[in-house]
C-alpha cells in the first residue's frame, strides 16, 4: 500500500465536496427550478400543510404542491437527506436548514431548528437538497487521525487495514447460549460466519449475498459479543439501515441506545434515540429550570434601570447565570454519560458518530453493516473507537455513489470491505450461503456469476411462486418463477432526456404496465409488486403510466436490499450501436435480478443487450430455463 494513501482518499474528499456543491449550485440556481426538480434535486411550488412543535422546540412541517390532488414527482430528497428551505418569488426571502425526516407520495416533512417566517401572501416554497458539511469534515478528522497515529492500538489496526501485517486469529470458540437461545436458528454458514468473526483480533468480514440473512447473522455476532462482556459500536452508512439493526436488537432484548437526530430515525424506535431519552429523564427538568433561570438573569443584567445598582452587582448576577449554565450543562453530560453507559449496544450511522457526545467512550468491538455501500473514509470514524472490526455487506452488489470522476478515477468507489477482500480473500471473509428469498430459478443466474454457483436455495423458497399465495389465481403468469420479454425488432426505442443524462424508453413502459395489468388482473396486490429500472426518466415515466400509489416504483440504485413478491425490470436500453450505459457495471443488474421472492419479469431488447457478454449469458439462460419470450408474445392492447 502506497504512503500517500490517506493523501488520497483526503484528496477524493474534496474532489466529492467540489463536485457536490457543483451541483446543486448548477441546478439549484435555475430561475425557474423545474429542471432542478426534473434532475431530483429539489421540490418547487410547495405549500405548508401542518405545522406542530417537535423535538427540542424544532418546527416539524408537513408539506406538499398547492394542488393537493398533486403527487410529489420523483426526487432524491430522501429521509434523513440535508435541505435549504427557502420562500419562492422572494428575493430577500430568508433560508432555513433542516432536514427530511418522511416522505410519501403526496407530502414532505421537514424539521427545521425554527419556525420560518416568510414574507409574502400565500407563499410558497421550494426545497433544496444540501450539502452535508459535518459528515464531511468527520471524515477528514478520522483519515488525519489514523495517519499520523504511530503506536497504540489504532496504528496496529491501521497496519492490518492497510496489508502491511496479517490479520490474526484466534480458534473459533462455539456460540454461548442464553434464556432466549440464538436470535434466530442460524444455518450452518451463518454460525460459521459469526464464529469466524468472533475469533478475529483485528478485522473480519461476512459476505451476505442477497437474501442469505445477512443482518440474522450480524445481530447475532452482537448478541454473542455482549455475552462475552464486551462493548459493541454498531454502524451503518444509512439510517435506515441503522434503525434495522436497531430494531432487531431490540427484539433481541438487548439494551441497544440510537445516536443521531431523532428527525433522522424511523418513528416508532424514537424513543430509543439519546436525545429523547435525555430529554425524558427526571434530572434533566432541574438542568432545565438552571437554565431558565440563567436566562431570567442575563436579561435582568442588560436591562436599563433609573437606579444604579450596587457596585458589583451587575458583575455578580453575570457570574452566577454563568455559573448556572455551565451546571446545567454538566447535568446534561452526566446524564449522556450514564445512558451510554448503561448501554450495551450504541447504533449509529457512520458519519453521526459525534465525539462532543461520545467522549473517551471506547469499544471492545465495531461492527459496519453493508459495509460495501460506503467509501473508505467513513469507515474510519468507528474504527478510531474501537479494538477490533467486523465489516458485513455484499461486495457484489452496488459500490458507494461517487459524483466527481476525479476521485472515481483515484478508485474512490472501491470500499474498504472490496479493498480487503481483493487483498485477504478467505483469510478474513466467509460467505453465507443459504438463501431464503428466491424461487431456485430466480436465484440461479446470479449465484453463478457472482458466487461462483455457492448459493442454496432453502427448502421453503425453492419452489414458492405467486400461484401459492391463497388470493391469487393459478394461470400461467403465476405458476412460473421468471420469464424474459424481448422487446427487439419492435417500436420499443430508448429516448435521452431533453435535461439531464437519464433516459427513457415509452414503448417498453407500455410493456411493462401491460405485465403489471395481469399481474393485478390474477390477484396479485399492488404492495406485492415492485417495478424497477436502471433510470430515473424510465421510473418516472412508469409512475405516471401506472398510475398506482400502493405500487413501488423506483430505480434499481433506490430499491437496494428490498424485495417483493413480482419484480417486473424495465432495462430500457435499445439502440442501433448496441450502448448498454451504465448498465455495464454488473453489479447493477445483480441487484435488479434479486429483488424478486415469486416472480421475476425482465424487460429489453436482446439486439441492444447482446452486444455485453454479461447479458448475452443472461440471455442464454432464460432461453435454457423455457423463460424466454417476445414483445409479440404479449401484444400491448
Amino acid at each position: 500500500m502506497p504512503l500517500d494513501h490517506f493523501q488520497r482518499l483526503l484528496r477524493c474528499l474534496e474532489f466529492e465536496a467540489e463536485a457536490d456543491a457543483a451541483e446543486i449550485v448548477n441546478h439549484s440556481q435555475l430561475a425557474t427550478g423545474k429542471t432542478a426538480e426534473r434532475a431530483g434535486l429539489c421540490l418547487i411550488g410547495l405549500t405548508i400543510r401542518e405545522e406542530e412543535t417537535g423535538f427540542g422546540g424544532r418546527a416539524v412541517l408537513k408539506m406538499g404542491k398547492r394542488d393537493r390532488r398533486a403527487e410529489l414527482p420523483w426526487t432524491k430528497l430522501n429521509s434523513g437527506c440535508p435541505i435549504v428551505l427557502s420562500e419562492e418569488q422572494v428575493s430577500e426571502s430568508g433560508a432555513w436548514r433542516g432536514v427530511v425526516t418522511e416522505r410519501d407520495r403526496e407530502t414532505i416533512t421537514v424539521v427545521l431548528a425554527q419556525s420560518p417566517e416568510p414574507i409574502g401572501d400565500r407563499p410558497s416554497y421550494r426545497l433544496d437538497l444540501s450539502s452535508d458539511e459535518i459528515s464531511r469534515e468527520r471524515q477528514r478528522a478520522a483519515i488525519k487521525q489514523v495517519a499520523a497515529a504511530d503506536s497504540g492500538r489504532l496504528a496496529a489496526l491501521k497496519r492490518t487495514l492497510l496489508g502491511e501485517e496479517s490479520p490474526e486469529f484466534t480458534t473459533a470458540s462455539e456460540l454461548l447460549t442464553d434464556d432466549r437461545g440464538t436470535n434466530a436458528p442460524l444455518d450452518e454458514s451463518q454460525r460459521a460466519a459469526v464464529a469466524h468473526a468472533l475469533s478475529a483480533k483485528e478485522i473480519a468480514i461476512i459476505h451476505g449475498p442477497p437474501g442469505t440473512g445477512k443482518t440474522t447473522a450480524v445481530v447475532e455476532l452482537i448478541r454473542q459479543a455482549v455475552r462475552r462482556g464486551e462493548r459493541v459500536l454498531a454502524c451503518a452508512p444509512s439510517n435506515l439501515a441503522v434503525d434495522n439493526l436497531l430494531e432487531r436488537l431490540l427484539e433481541a432484548g438487548e439494551r441497544a441506545i440510537r445516536i443521531g437526530h431523532p428527525a433522522r430515525v424511523l418513528p416508532e424506535l424514537r424513543e430509543h434515540t439519546l436525545d429523547l431519552q435525555v430529554a425524558a429523564h427526571s434530572d434533566l427538568k432541574l438542568a432545565r429550570e438552571w437554565t431558565k433561570q440563567a436566562w431570567a438573569l442575563r436579561r435582568q443584567v442588560s436591562k436599563f434601570t433609573r437606579n444604579a445598582p450596587e457596585r458589583g452587582a451587575r458583575n455578580e448576577q453575570r457570574a452566577e447565570a454563568k455559573r448556572l449554565l455551565a451546571d446545567a450543562r454538566k447535568m446534561e453530560e452526566r446524564l449522556v454519560a450514564h445512558l451510554l453507559d448503561s448501554a450495551t449496544v450504541v447504533c449509529a450511522t457512520l458519519t453521526g458518530l459525534d465525539d462532543e457526545l461520545l467522549g473517551n467512550l471506547q469499544f471492545d468491538l465495531a461492527v459496519i453493516d453493508e459495509a460495501a455501500q460506503t467509501t473508505e473514509p467513513a469507515c474510519w470514524i468507528p474504527l478510531l473507537r474501537a479494538k477490533r472490526l467486523v465489516l458485513a455487506g455484499d461486495h457484489c452488489q452496488l459500490p458507494p455513489t461517487i459524483l466527481s470522476p476525479e476521485a472515481s478515477k483515484l478508485g474512490f468507489d472501491l470500499s474498504l470491505m472490496q479493498r480487503l477482500v481483493k487483498q485477504w480473500g478467505k483469510v478474513i471473509s466467509r460467505q453465507l450461503t443459504t438463501q431464503y428469498r428466491m424461487h431456485e430459478q430466480i436465484m440461479r443466474f446470479s449465484s453463478s456469476e457472482f458466487y461462483d454457483s455457492s448459493l442454496i436455495a432453502a427448502e421453503n423458497v425453492r419452489e414458492h411462486l405467486l400461484a401459492d399465495l391463497p388470493h391469487v389465481s393459478s394461470i400461467p403468469l403465476t405458476q412460473t418463477a421468471m420469464q424474459f420479454i424481448d422487446t427487439a425488432g419492435s417500436d420499443c426505442l430508448e429516448m435521452a432526456e431533453s435535461e439531464g443524462s437519464s433516459r427513457s424508453n415509452p414503448g417498453e413502459a407500455e410493456v411493462v404496465a401491460r405485465q403489471v395489468a395481469d399481474l393485478l388482473a390474477a390477484g396479485v396486490a399492488p404492495s406485492e409488486i415492485a417495478v424497477i429500472t436502471p433510470y430515473a426518466a424510465q421510473a418516472r415515466l412508469l409512475r405516471m403510466l401506472i398510475g398506482n400509489g400502493a405500487m413501488e416504483i423506483d430505480t434499481v440504485d433506490g430499491f437496494q436490499g428490498r424485495e417483493k413478491d413480482a419484480i417486473v425490470i424495465s432495462l430500457v436500453r435499445s439502440n442501433t450501436t448496441g450502448e448498454v450505459g451504465f448498465l455495464s457495471d454488473t453489479r447493477r443488474m445483480n441487484v435488479a435480478l434479486t429483488r424478486a421472492r415469486r416472480k421475476l419479469i425482465v424487460i429489453g431488447d436482446s439486439s441492444t443487450l447482446a452486444n455485453h457478454e454479461f447479458y448475452r449469458r443472461m440471455l442464454d439462460h432464460f432461453e435454457r430455463e423455457g423463460a424466454y419470450g417476445t414483445v409479440w408474445d404479449c401484444p400491448v392492447s
